[in-house]
């Protein structure tokens, strides 16, 4: 494999030179008039002596030789010499060669040795025909002959002369071109020149030098260095100059001493090109062009001599000096070790003829050297060849910069990476901070003008261990080293790529070696993460077949080389997504080799990051492929992607939604312009019935599944799913708004006495089916559709906003047809009516409890399932059957009805019924608090109203925050006639529109199968028959009422799915060295083990604090009453959250708030849980609210982070909640050991949750229609935990047990609430828990069910209840009542003696309110206990927090 076989670069505007005019002005025995030549002087050419044969001969030998040398530097390009040429034929010639290039590049080389010196005005010189006189031609006249793109060389005295005037002739002609328009070709001075010297310079003249001394470091490279090296080296006494110019060997063979040297040159010139030379100029002349490439590696070489003789060789574009650059050295000692093997190299060899004045390389191009014989006399066995360390040497040195700090970061200076012209100094500047001192401070975000760590400056060696790759012994070294470093980040990936690795590593792809492929599938993962545009070359070229080999599950022996096979096999399937994404080309091969099933049998695998990519991979292959869909469906590959919605990976749920996503219409394509619709395609080898219930039963399955994962990730593309049935089959989604909307209205209203027009119409729907099959069929139909509306308007008010802003751009865009529909006409619609503004929620909900959905939701009990075995009804048993718990679903502040009302009566506007995501800059409307952002927030709402101008561009994102606003319809202000026609037939003609839709998508699908035999996807034009939103079939007799469902709606679906980036950033992170935080001697790790220390030393310090016992430490006034406390287990912060959904974080040491956000938990509701969690490495907020919504915060903390406060995640911890009178909302607890979430509270259930899977493990049944007070996890690795119940029933379950009977053991012994309940910190199996009548009882779960030990605290009732985790203390707070509240005491006692430790009375000036100021915190008082320090908070009402010690018992 040699580089100069091939293109160096990958640049789709790369130069390409495809002839070259040779012109000689030799003159040869005549001087030209102005050149006075020493004695002896230099006279060869081309290392030809002229004088030696008749000039006619000596000019065509040179001629000759000429054209010889430049095929050495490319041998595919066409050269035509010019020997002395008169004035018309070099204008017939330079005209010529244009003709020929057409649109790419000509090389003039112009060699005036027999001719006068360029003129100061820009002439070179020729002759006439008879060689009478010398004829100038101006550059102009040159230039307009030879057009653009041109390569210039001059070889001549005063030729800056030339170099200098065409830059002036060019940017007069561009200036013309500009003047008329005239942008066909590139401009003039782009054009590229090489001149032998200065304008004021003469050529050198000495003996010893060829004459045309700059042609032939151009040409003859190596040549000209062993010339120059003998000339300036002592020779050892046993190498003479003629043995130097007899070295064996051959300039394409490596393994040869000419080879070697001739490799070792172009590594170094590389080298000092790329260490010198800024990027874009090193890639346009070193890595557009082999013939360029080697013309400018050569003049490094012409620049370094001729310096020396006071000629000064320049360029255009002008380069700075290199002629003493270091690694000339490192040349000068390489031809140093070759020579001294030359006289055993050459002790059996005969003497060539001619010495020094031959060329050394000349022969040697038309003829290999002859191999060494054996002495036939002696026996002697030839001497072998010592190759030389150079490159050995370099890799080392390569390896010692990666692994000695090459991954290090460092400030910006000659050390680190250059700055590029956008100023950043690479794609992902890392952001820096402090050196770690005592205490280290966490590494803050700061400015570019700042302390902003850049990565270091790369090493020099890079070019060289390219070079390396053409070696069969160092190639696995250089490949690791290679792999290595551009694990360090897409700087060194973009590094590689600017450098030229691509031809190397694409030609290793053919290769056989199986110890290359971990490696090469490695680099080529990275490569393409980082650009992916390499899959054109990589589709040309064959190289996906190498990585279909590895991923194929046929059983082949030599893959057991590779080592973690499953990782490389991930890495493969990437790869080859990243060739099919968007490339139907790259589709098409991919699945003719059989990558497709590959992906398809690999889906059970047990490596998730291979289940995840095979998924993806799939997911890229049948995008927009209509034929390769259909092959899916006959393996099922639908079914089971959806068996792996239940996977305990995150990213593989997601990576499978993404799959069926783009199964349904959803585009994978990174062009954020290409929008995606069309559904699964024709499918035409199903059934049309069967075609419509696979697309329902593949979202519907995916809706059920995946509502309430705990993944925001996972729920954005099950929004993406659901956006493209919604495109494809909206006449059914319209139909379901327009029932949820009725029945809404009607629960608003249940006295009224309005016909039921939903139940109505939808029995006389179903009455409409002959047929008992159909009618159940079409009922399930239209019940999967409801579910998955109601799941749509679920996920438009999710607290992860990403997620609520998508579900609402889906729901508005449904709405928006709704009011465009023939529902609006019907007579009895009460689509006109403005709805009524809602109440605010009731939180004391007076008589029996109901069981209700959670606040926030509007999840129905799901229709499909009950639906399937039931009989057909009349009409109100049908509607109650279909829509059953839409009349008892508790409505949210942001309701249907007021969606629909802000877009039907815009007048009546409320601010917090808005589905539309906040505005920047817009005033938030009083009473309304926003949570924080969560991270990478890309979603943006997308009004259905906003159509632009322009015809459709389906943008994404598209930023639209103003509201929404229908166009001129008729409102409230201007009614529509009323309709004959029923509200079935509107549902009709709105599903026979669907269908019709689908008979075109899928007479769509036959046409293109009929006109194409290859496997090509559907054109997005035709596989929807829609321009925007609307079926061009509409308007068929087949659909009544003229249809035209969203006519000036915006087409905003199917949403467009960023995951598929965001899992390829996977590979863009470094793999092979150790993380940030565990890098030893980093700011992060040293951070990290001052924390592990400071918190160890906390443990130990604990008992030390009982001097301080019962000692106020500080009062902190909060303005609110202090509702939950948390304390931080290692850090001096305090969390508290008020009644609402206020929380502030203080570092009670300090006495100052630190930080202050809002939860986003509805107004009415609170927090009713507060947790850190994660402390030993920082720590995260985790709140539970009434609402059933569990969210995490983070940089909470502007000591470690100056980010604002971020929402990590956000799920629905309990999707049911029981109401009642008294309530707790949601009571969580955090096993920090397994990464488990505990969750109850109003509910008959206690949800488990995995946070490592972000998914539900199991639903434990309490067994209790009380709802559950509190929850504590036993230590360590235990199943056990114990629950306490409002109704004095304190609970051990056992998690192992079954779901229904995980109850190990009850404790009935206290009367009325118990408050808390809480393991004994020291002794094992005994627990505590404490009442509101004040009882505080000690039981052991391997004694009875009776209490061990009791205290009666508080006879007019407890308020508060903790226990300290490490120590055998406890703490209570008494009530306050509206009769006794101008004292609150607060006592501390141990679990081992009968007496208080000490005791606190608090005076309160304020009484309390007659009323809980929240429904779901019923005391007056919080309490908590520190994790390790021996301090208690407790709050009250009068807002403070007082921090006090505690003794520990004796």
């Amino acid at each position: 494999m040699d580089t100069q076989d091939g293109p160096l670069a990958r640049s789709p505007s790369k130069l390409k030179t495809h002839n070259a005019a040779l012109v000689l002005c030799l003159n040869i025995d005549v001087d030209p008039p102005d050149v006075v030549k020493t004695d002896p002087c230099a006279v060869m050419e081309c290392w030809v002596d002229p004088h030696t044969m008749p000039s006619y001969k000596a000019l065509e030998i040179i001629g000759a030789n000429l054209q010889h040398q430049f095929e050495g530097l490319s041998p595919k390009i066409t050269y035509k010499p010019f020997l002395d040429p008169n004035d018309s034929e070099l204008r017939d010639g330079c005209a010529r060669a244009r003709q020929q290039a057409k649109d790419d590049a000509v090389l003039f080389y112009y060699n005036g040795h027999g001719v006068p010196k360029p003129t100061p005005s820009g002439e070179l010189w020729c002759f006439n025909r008879n060689y009478t006189q010398y004829i100038p031609i101006s550059l102009q006249e040159l230039q307009r002959h030879l057009g653009t793109p041109c390569v210039y060389i001059w070889d001549c005295s005063a030729a800056g002369n030339l170099l200098n005037n065409f830059i002036t002739f060019a940017k007069r002609l561009d200036d013309e071109n500009l003047q008329n328009h005239n942008y066909s070709r590139p401009p003039y001075s782009d054009s590229i020149q090489l001149a032998a010297c200065l304008a004021d310079e003469q050529l050198p003249s000495c003996p010893e030098l060829p004459a045309d001394l700059f042609t032939s470091c151009l040409t003859s490279p190596i040549d000209i260095a062993l010339r120059y090296f003998i000339m300036n080296n002592q020779l050892p006494s046993n190498i003479t100059a003629d043995m130097v110019m007899q070295l064996p060997g051959d300039l394409k063979d490596r393994r040869t001493p000419l080879g070697e040297l001739n490799w070792i040159f172009t590594a170094i010139t590389d080298t000092i090109a790329w260490t010198t030379f800024s990027r874009e100029v090193f890639t346009r002349l070193y890595r557009s062009d082999l013939l360029v490439a080697s013309l400018f590696r050569n003049f490094l070489l012409a620049e370094r001599i001729m310096k020396n003789y006071h000629c000064t060789p320049h360029t255009y574009p002008p380069l700075p000096a290199t002629n003493t650059h270091p690694l000339w050295a490192s040349w000068d000692l390489a031809v140093d070790a070759c020579l001294r093997q030359l006289p055993d190299l050459l002790k059996h060899s005969e003497p060539v003829a001619g010495g020094t004045s031959r060329s050394l390389t000349a022969n040697r191009r038309r003829t290999a050297a002859a191999a060494p014989q054996a002495d036939p006399q002696t026996g002697e066995k030839p001497y072998t060849y010592i190759p030389s360390r150079f490159f050995a040497d370099q890799l080392t040195a390569f390896e010692v910069w990666i692994s000695r700090g090459g991954s290090a970061l460092t400030k910006r200076g000659p050390s680190s990476l250059p700055m590029s012209r956008d100023r950043t100094p690479s794609p992902d500047p890392v952001d820096g901070g402090q050196d770690g001192t005592d205490p280290p401070e966490k590494p803050k975000d700061t400015t570019p003008e700042g302390g902003h760590l850049v990565p270091r400056k790369p090493p020099d060696q890079l070019p060289i261990v390219l070079q390396v790759l053409l070696s069969q012994p160092h190639r696995l070294r250089a490949l690791i080293l290679l792999s290595q470093f551009v694990d360090l980040g897409p700087w060194a990936v973009h590094l590689a790529l600017t450098i030229g690795i691509f031809p190397y590593i694409s030609r290793l792809l053919q290769a056989a070696g199986q110890d290359l492929r971990p490696v090469l599938i490695f680099i080529w993962a990275r490569i393409l993460a980082v650009d992916p545009t390499c899959q054109v070359e990589l589709h040309t070229q064959s190289g996906f077949k190498y990585f279909a080999n590895v991923l194929s599950p046929r059983d082949d022996p030599r893959q057991a080389s590779i080592p973690n096979s499953s990782e490389h096999r991930a890495m493969c399937a990437f790869i080859l997504s990243a060739i099919a994404r968007d490339y139907p080309s790259g589709q098409n091969v991919c699945y003719g080799e059989g990558v497709f099933e590959a992906c398809f049998e690999r889906l059970e695998e047990s490596d998730f990051l291979l289940r995840q990519w095979c998924a993806l991979c799939i997911a890229q292959i049948w995008d927009g492929n209509d034929e390769i869909r259909i092959k899916g469906v006959d393996l099922g590959t639908q079914d089971k992607l959806i068996a792996l919605l239940s996977d305990d990976s995150p990213e593989v749920r997601g990576a499978a939604l993404y799959a069926l996503g783009t199964f349904l219409g959803a585009s994978g394509s990174g062009d954020a312009h290409k929008q995606g619709g069309g559904g699964s395609g024709s499918m035409i080898h199903l059934e049309e019935r069967i075609h419509f219930r696979m697309e329902v039963a593949v979202v519907t399955g995916a809706a059920l599944a995946i509502k309430e994962d705990a993944s925001p990730m996972v729920r954005k593309e099950l929004l993406v799913l659901i956006s493209c049935l919604v495109k494809e089959w909206r006449g059914y989604f319209i139909v379901c708004a327009w029932i949820y909307w009725e029945e809404e209205r009607r629960r608003q209203n249940p006295h009224a006495d309005d016909e039921n027009v939903a139940a109505q119409a939808v029995a006389e729907w179903l009455g409409g089916f002959d047929d008992e099959n159909h009618r159940e069929e079409n009922r399930v139909w239209l019940s999967s559709f409801f579910t998955i509306y109601c799941v749509l308007l679920e996920l438009s008010v999710d607290p992860y906003l990403e997620v609520a802003t998508n579900a609402q751009t889906v729901v508005d865009y449904i709405t928006a047809l709704l009011l465009e529909s023939p529902f609006t006409r019907l007579e009895g619609t009460s689509l006109n009516v403005p709805p009524p503004c809602p109440p605010e929620i009731s939180v004391t909900i007076q008589g029996p409890r109901s069981r209700t959905v959670s606040q926030g939701s509007q999840t129905l009990i799901q229709p499909a399932v009950s639906l399937a075995a039931r009989p057909a009804a009349i009409r109100s048993e049908t509607m109650n059957s279909t829509f059953s718990g839409v009349t008892n679903t508790l409505r949210r502040t942001s309701s249907f009805a007021n969606v629909l009302r802000s877009f039907a009566f815009p007048t009546l506007d409320d601010e917090r019924s808005s589905p539309r995501p906040p505005t920047p800059g817009r005033p938030e409307p009083a009473g309304i608090s926003r949570p924080p952002s969560p991270n990478l927030n890309f979603a943006q709402y997308t009004s259905p109203y906003s159509r632009p101008s322009t015809p459709p561009n389906h943008a994404f994102p598209t930023s639209t925050n103003t509201s929404p606003r229908p166009p001129s319809r008729g409102t409230a202000e201007s009614p529509q006639p009323v309709a004959d026609y029923l509200a079935s037939d509107v549902m009709e003609a709105l599903m026979e529109e669907d269908m019709e839709r689908l008979r075109a998508r899928r007479r769509a699908g036959s046409r293109s199968r009929h006109h194409h035999h290859h496997y090509g996807g559907l054109n997005p034009a035709m596989s929807s028959p829609s321009g925007s939103t609307f079926s061009v079939d509409s308007a068929s007799s087949s659909i009544i009422l003229g249809l035209g469902t969203g006519v000036g709606i915006r087409d905003a679906l199917p949403l467009k799915s960023r995951f598929y980036d965001w899992c390829a950033e996977y590979f863009k992170e470094p793999q092979m060295r150790q993380p940030e935080p565990d890098e030893p001697g980093s700011v992060e790790y040293n951070y990290q083990v001052w924390r592990q220390q400071r918190n160890e030393q906390a443990i130990n310090d604990t008992r030390a604090q009982a001097e301080d016992a019962g000692k106020p430490v500080v009062t902190l006034q909060t303005g609110a009453f202090p509702a939950q406390l948390a304390f931080h287990t290692y850090d001096p912060h305090l969390a508290v959250a008020n009644e609402g959904d206020g929380i502030s974080v203080y570092d009670w040491l300090q006495r100052r708030r630190i930080s202050h956000f809002f939860n986003g938990n509805p107004r009415g509701t609170s927090i009713t849980s507060l947790h850190f969690i994660n402390q030993d490495v920082g720590g995260i907020i985790l709140t539970a609210a009434a609402d059933g919504i569990i969210r995490l915060f983070r940089n909470y903390d502007p000591a470690i982070s100056t980010d604002p406060v971020q929402m990590v995640s956000s799920f629905r911890g309990l999707n049911e909640v029981v109401r009642m009178r008294r309530g707790v909302g949601v009571i969580t607890a955090w096993k920090q050991t397994g990464g488990n979430l505990l969750v109850g509270g109003d509910s008959r259930i206690i949800r488990v949750w995995d946070a490592h899977t972000e998914a539900q493990l199991l639903d434990i049944d309490t067994n209790s229609d009380s709802p559950v007070t509190a929850i504590a996890c036993a230590d360590r690795d235990s199943s056990l935990f114990l629950t306490s119940f409002a109704d004095g029933v304190v609970k051990l379950f056992d998690r192992r047990l079954e779901e229904d009977a995980a109850v190990v053991k009850k404790y009935d012994s206290h009367q009325s609430w118990v408050q808390n309940v809480k393991w004994h910190p020291i002794a094992f199996g005994q627990f505590v828990s404490a009442d509101m009548d004040g009882e505080i009882k000690l039981f052991d779960i391997r004694g009875p069910s009776s209490s061990v030990q009791d205290w009666d605290m508080y006879p007019h009732h407890l308020a508060a209840f903790d226990v300290h985790e490490l120590t055998g203390v406890f703490a209570a707070t008494s009530a306050v009542t509206p009769a006794n509240w101008r004292q609150q005491r607060a006592v501390v006692h141990s679990l081992s003696r009968p007496n208080p430790l000490s005791a606190i009375n608090t005076a309160l000036t304020v009484p309390p309110p007659r009323e809980p100021l929240s429904p779901f915190i019923l005391r007056t008082s919080s309490l908590a206990f520190h994790p390790r320090q021996m301090v208690f908070a407790f709050g009250s009402l009068d807002g403070n927090v007082r921090i006090n010690g505690c003794k520990l018992p004796a």
